[in-house]
């Protein structure tokens, strides 16, 4: 949900409608989600959630000393990549044009709605849990690394 990177961070779960900014966490090396009311919460999305951009999406390049790159796409849907490497980041967009974009490249201060959530195996929308979502705390991460 939220890449191994921000485990000191904390976090809570994506939902429908939230307005998030790209951003890099004061206590990680990593760029991810924040909503833009909570900057030091990384927001966690799942696998297939969808996203809006309010205009075309930039990150850095492979080589990080070259001007910085633009997809010129305004939706994308989340993704994980890299499974069989652990200490890799795994957060990723893929862009209706097939480009894949770690989320750690992604230039800050991009802003970004959550269109849709991902079904889940059970056939309903991971929103559908929403009434637990507002019982859940924000919560430091736990390592995955751990136990």
């Amino acid at each position: 949900m939220c890449d191994y990177s921000l485990e000191r961070v904390a976090s809570r779960p994506a939902r429908v409608g939230d307005k998030l900014v790209t951003t890099t966490f004061s206590n990680s090396f990593t760029r991810g989600f924040a909503a833009v009311d909570e900057p030091d919460v990384a927001v966690c999305l799942l696998p297939g959630t969808e996203l809006a951009f309010e205009s075309d999406v930039a990150h850095k390049s492979r080589f990080g000393f070259f001007l910085d790159k633009k997809v010129h796409q305004g939706v994308a849907r989340f993704r994980r990549i890299n499974p069989d490497q652990p200490f890799a980041h795994h957060d990723a967009l893929e862009f209706p044009n097939g480009e894949v974009v770690l989320l750690t490249r992604l230039v800050e201060g991009q802003h970004a709605t959550v269109l849709q959530l991902p079904v889940t195996a059970e056939g309903s929308q991971a929103s559908h849990d929403h009434e637990h979502e507002k019982k859940e705390e924000i919560r430091p991460r736990q390592s995955i690394l751990a136990g």
